[in-house]
């Protein structure tokens, strides 16, 4: 097994070197503006350890990488009655599809599409206004990574919500099977926002800390959510967090993961570190090219899989 430092350096390096970086997320115009030619990768291990290699200091979009602590919130608010609402099998199809929505009468297939994530959002409002509920969802993240600077960027909000006819019909169609409780532009607004959280690898590594450590933040030993509940977040990570690309990552890579459109990846190694890397280009499923490739090598280089013996 390599030294881990060694491994995201060398990583880094040969991302950078690399020509072909997919294309940044235009549809959404604030995200498109995004260098693509920057890379970070960054890990925060169980025994407290914080490693970083290339861009990881610097802010971007997560997007929906978002969708892992709004379900771990919505699970400890709803525990597992929330699956009446949002189903946890893979999609097959792209993130923002609405095609098997009318089959499955208004129930998405998972909470990390779109369409789940807005139920997410559905649910966390509870009764609240979006206001409230966008500051719970931000202040969670920050406990999680021991970080109160982290932000909204309201611009890319703005953006979102400017751009997502989709995620309008998605939200409208949801509310039409009467699995949306509020208006869907209250739903919305809380979702476009909690997308728009902008962190660097450092910080969101350090936030996915308790998936890797049976539900506990190393550092304090403070109990988040139950072992068996990261567990299950890890494991729908696993077969949805890529969307229709879920199973080729879990094939190549062999690690929980969650992508996000402005070209982040969380990962966790059970036991281990959790993982964050950022390229901005995405493939052609939506997820991070290079994050993809940099999670594969450093997964070989490390023997890292939860399928090893």
């Amino acid at each position: 097994m390599a030294d881990l430092e060694q491994a995201l350096a060398e990583v880094a390096a040969e991302m950078a070197a690399r020509g072909d970086r997919g294309e940044v997320a235009s549809y959404i115009p604030q995200l498109g503006r995004v260098d693509a030619g920057k890379f970070g990768i960054a890990a925060a291990t169980n025994d407290g350890r914080v490693l970083v290699a290339g861009d990881a200091g610097e802010a971007f979009s997560i997007q929906s990488i978002s969708k892992v602590f709004t379900l771990t919130l919505a699970l400890g608010e709803k525990g597992d009655a929330l699956w009446k609402r949002v189903g946890r099998e893979p999609s097959g199809n792209p993130f923002n599809s609405i095609v098997q929505l009318e089959h499955e009468n208004g129930i998405p297939r998972n909470p990390f599409i779109n369409a789940g994530a807005i139920v997410i959002s559905d649910v966390l409002l509870a009764g609240h206004q979006p206001r409230e509920t966008i500051g719970e969802i931000l202040r969670f993240v920050q406990f999680l990574a021991d970080d109160e600077t982290i932000t909204i960027d309201s611009a890319v909000a703005a953006s979102e919500r400017a751009t997502g006819y989709r995620n309008f019909a998605l939200a409208n169609y949801m509310k039409s099977f009467g699995n949306l409780h509020h208006a869907p532009e209250m739903a919305l607004g809380v979702y476009f926002h909690h997308c728009a959280i902008a962190m660097s690898c450092r910080q969101l590594a350090l936030a996915g800390r308790f998936l890797a450590n049976g539900g506990r933040q190393p550092s304090t030993g403070h109990s988040v959510i139950s072992a068996e509940r990261a567990r299950r977040i890890s494991a729908l990570m696993l077969t949805c967090g890529h969307y229709d690309g879920s199973g080729d990552f879990a094939f190549r890579v062999g690690i929980p993961g969650k992508s996000g459109v402005g070209g982040g990846i969380l990962a966790i190694v059970p036991g281990v570190a959790s993982l964050a890397v950022w390229s901005p280009g995405l493939n052609a499923n939506g997820n991070s090219k290079l994050g993809s490739i940099a999670l594969e090598k450093l997964a070989k280089m490390m023997n890292w899989s939860v399928f090893a013996p």
